[in-house]
């Protein structure tokens, strides 16, 4: 990322599986009175349903916030993958930081709409046309066998589907390809032949039915499915208003809907009367449509030796005293009791959970592990701050404390006396093998469609799997209870207050290029600057710069010496490129006592979501290319926000960043080319009133080239000076053969010579919402297309406007450039020269 844009273990092995199944909830959750009773409800409901689209926001908020808030069940969203091919409207991360910002998204929307979240091993790719694409890219058979995993882990009554499996085509082929294969998993999960391995952990496992979640956008409009004939499907009345919570089920959805910032996805909540549709896809029909779990007891019945407990919850529920939760204690041990001794080892799981956590919350029992530092290091020593304080008559005893990964117990035996606060310090010795905290699916190398996780336990696991962990073994009542918290780091801000963060184990060293792509147009020799950062104090080593033959480096390496923990320096080698064309990765590795460090560190910090820290390969993208330019001031718009005036820089331009508000003739004077960027007409307001002063710098000789907008919510439909209209036309095959339509044409020929070989090496897609109808001012200068589909010739439209040039062009530059893709950086100078013949 560049500164230039941002001024913005009963045994040890319950314990690990605890660490994998539970999230992490950075700061200790306060539950009110009101929020325990329906905790309560919900501690007499044995039901679950799972929910399954393509994406980060693909879900149906307000049926999942149904089925957990007024159906009180266990619900799930089952996302198949991370959301890595998105836009992102609040930062420049793509890719897969992108998707670590949408993972931590739904996590959120999850804690608000009480939801549990879970993924499959695909990765988004990219917008896909048909299912066939989907399916080959991704692995067809990695992904129903993790569906599969997680349908018999969560062991769902029921699954809905956001998408119709009967409809390739006619929508995102991530989105078909969700609903045809749970159609098939659905099936599977039930048959102990079908991925037998996963029996050591689970058992096969038959849901009841499937649904397909019926929206009014399949039907082309809100005015033709209220039309449509929809007696065949179920309409389930969502619109519950939850006097206990304050709000609707609506306005609950929203709030959740609402955490997907990186996609623009803010909405209001509504409240009254409400409708989801529903269509039964398979299993046993419904005779009460309102009810979707016909035919499943979820009550305590559906375990043996249930009923008791059935009848010891209800009179819990009915003794409840709103000003005293306390007085249920003595009950709920029993309860807790009677749950352990379960033979159903899944419902005694997840009711263990539940009643642990409503006991804490009548108790008023505040328990937290806090570390020092914000970070650690494997070997290292951590100093933990300790807090337990029972806020209830309750006679309870911190009986002993158990350190994760280590399974160390520390016996304690302290009194836990109403309103005394308890606390201390451990020190702990981090061993060697911790792993560094960072996302599990990205820490092998994957394929263009698949992550690689390896540990069939991680599957599914929504977030970064942290093993810094302390369990407090309480005893309440001659009964002890264990409850795990995992270690956190706290700070005092200024500003915010308590602020809360993860705890991270960091490598001992890490490195960054400053460049991840350093663009070469001739022979000369450049500077590489690398930041090497300390994870601990007294660090020293050496730093090698490493590339493949014909690029030479010195010198061979460079010492450091770091002498505090956070310290960071900046080390320099000269790097001299071959004589011919090259598109190569280099790769920072320091070396400190004769271990190598290959990873840098990234941190995603946003105030919706949890700070993240993210290691990937210290690398970057050297280019020698065959490269000229002509002119040297660009003034760059930012739209969304990508990574393209960087990429300018590099190319020798001088960019100049401005906000609508600050074009003006007089600020355009002297500019060569304004390049505005992604989704700028759906993004800057303001924009519409400085259109007519774009157009006279046009007029005037200039050069202005627009990049990709999306067809919903123009500030303006007059983009261009002519007329435009922008559709929903993409190319998708990255690697689709470019047809030239004019081959003289100068942004073809000037000042490089653009071949077919400029379209090779590039990544995702090749170019998206065309126009599909432009004026005669216009020349379509190539065409490209998907495999079975026409020609499409809206990629890249030229005009000439008085004595200028007007560009709109759909190809997907914002991905290309920061990639290092020689073709791109090319055509982009001809693009932004075309005003200079």
């Amino acid at each position: 990322m560049t500164d230039i844009l941002y001024n913005h273990i009963k045994h040890k092995a319950a314990y690990l599986l605890l660490l994998c199944t539970v999230l992490v909830h950075a700061q200790p959750e306060k539950l009110s009175s009101a929020e325990i009773y329906s905790k309560l409800q919900k501690l007499n409901v044995l039901g679950t349903a799972l929910y399954i689209a393509a994406h980060p926001d693909d879900e149906n908020t307000k049926l999942i916030s149904y089925l957990a808030n007024d159906r009180k069940v266990r619900t799930g969203y089952l996302s198949l993958t991370r959301g890595d091919g998105g836009q992102n409207l609040i930062g420049l991360e793509l890719r897969e930081l992108l998707g670590v910002i949408r993972t931590q998204e739904l996590i959120e929307a999850r804690k608000l709409d009480g939801g549990e979240q879970f993924f499959s091993r695909a990765n988004d790719f990219g917008y896909s046309k048909v299912p066939d694409e989907t399916l080959h890219i991704w692995d067809r058979e990695k992904v129903l066998h993790d569906m599969v995993w997680i349908i018999r882990k969560l062991r769902p009554d029921v699954i809905i589907t956001r998408f119709d499996h009967r409809t390739p085509g006619s929508t995102h082929g991530h989105h078909t390809s969700s609903a045809m294969l749970t159609q098939e998993a659905f099936d599977l999960a039930a048959k102990p032949d079908y991925s037998p391995e996963q029996l050591k952990f689970v058992k096969p496992w038959q849901a009841k039915r499937v649904f397909f979640n019926v929206s009014w956008w399949f039907f082309g409009g809100k005015e033709n499915f209220e039309k449509a004939d929809k007696s065949k499907y179920i309409n389930l009345q969502t619109g519950t208003y939850y006097p206990l919570l304050g709000k609707s089920n609506q306005e609950i959805a929203a709030l959740s809907r609402s955490k997907h910032r990186s996609q623009g996805f803010g909405t209001s909540g509504t409240r009254g009367d409400d409708m989801e549709y529903l269509e039964l896809t398979k299993g046993d029909e419904l005779k009460d449509r309102q009810n979707l779990f016909e035919g499943v007891d979820i009550s305590w019945n559906r375990v043996r030796g249930g009923k008791a407990i059935a009848e010891a919850v209800d009179a819990v529920i009915k003794s409840y005293d709103f000003t005293n939760p306390s007085a249920s204690l003595p009950a709920l041990i029993k309860i807790y009791t009677a749950i352990s001794r379960l033979e159903d080892s899944h419902w005694r799981a997840i009711k263990q959970n539940e009643v642990k956590d409503i006991i804490a919350a009548c108790a008023g029992l505040y328990l937290e592990a806090v570390s020092e530092n914000q970070s650690v290091t494997p070997g290292g020593l951590a100093r933990i701050k300790w807090e337990a304080i029972n806020r209830s008559t309750a006679q309870m005893k911190l009986a002993s404390m158990v350190v994760l990964p280590e399974n160390k117990t520390v016996a304690q035996a302290v009194a836990l006396q109403d309103n005394v606060v308890q606390d201390g310090l451990l020190e702990i010795n981090v061993p060697e093998k911790t792993a560094y905290t960072a996302p599990y699916w990205l820490q092998e190398k994957g394929t263009a469609g698949m992550y690689r996780v390896d540990d069939l336990q991680k599957i599914g696991q929504p977030d970064i799997i942290r093993e810094l962990a302390l369990i407090f073994n309480i005893n309440i009542s001659g009964i002890e209870i264990p409850f795990e918290r995992t270690v956190v780091y706290k700070t005092s801000d200024p500003v915010y207050g308590e602020v809360y963060q993860p705890l991270d184990v960091v490598p001992a060293v890490t490195t960054k290029l400053l460049h991840k792509v350093q663009l070469f147009k001739d022979n000369t020799p450049q500077q590489a600057s690398i930041k090497i950062k300390s994870g601990k104090d007294n660090c020293s080593g050496i730093l090698r710069f490493e590339l493949p033959r014909g690029w030479k480096v010195t010198p061979a390496s460079v010492p450091f010496e770091l002498l505090k923990k956070g310290s960071e320096v900046i080390v320099h080698f000269e790097i001299t490129p071959p004589p011919v064309p090259s598109e190569v990765t280099a790769r920072a590795v320091a070396v400190v006592d004769g271990k190598e460090y290959d990873r840098e560190q990234i941190i995603i910090n946003y105030p919706h979501i949890y700070n993240q820290q993210v290691l990937l390969p210290s690398a970057a993208k050297f280019t020698k290319a065959d490269l000229k330019v002509k002119g040297s001031r660009v003034a760059y718009i930012m739209g969304a926000g990508d990574n393209i005036p960087e990429s300018l820089k590099q190319m020798g331009y001088e960019v100049i960043l401005l906000t609508p508000e600050g074009i003006s003739a007089e600020a355009l004077k002297g500019i060569d080319a304004v390049v505005v960027g992604i989704r700028a007409y759906n993004t800057l307001d303001n924009i519409i009133y400085k259109q007519q002063a774009l157009f006279e710098y046009v007029a005037n000789g200039g050069t202005m080239v627009v990049q990709y907008n999306t067809t919903g919510d123009l500030v303006t439909r007059d983009i261009a000076p002519y007329p435009l209209r922008i559709s929903r036309d993409r190319v998708t095959d990255e690697n689709a053969p470019v047809t030239f339509l004019e081959p003289s044409h100068p942004v073809l020929n000037y000042p490089n010579k653009i071949t077919v070989k400029d379209f090779e090496g590039w990544v995702q897609e090749q170019g998206l919402y065309y126009p599909d109808q432009w004026s005669g001012e216009f020349t379509a200068v190539l065409s490209s297309n998907d495999k079975g589909e026409a020609p499409k010739k809206g990629g890249l439209l030229v005009a000439k406007y008085g004595k200028g040039y007007y560009i709109y062009t759909g190809l997907s530059f914002f991905r290309e450039l920061p990639e290092g893709v020689s073709g791109a950086y090319r055509l982009m100078a001809n693009l932004i020269g075309i005003g200079k013949l």
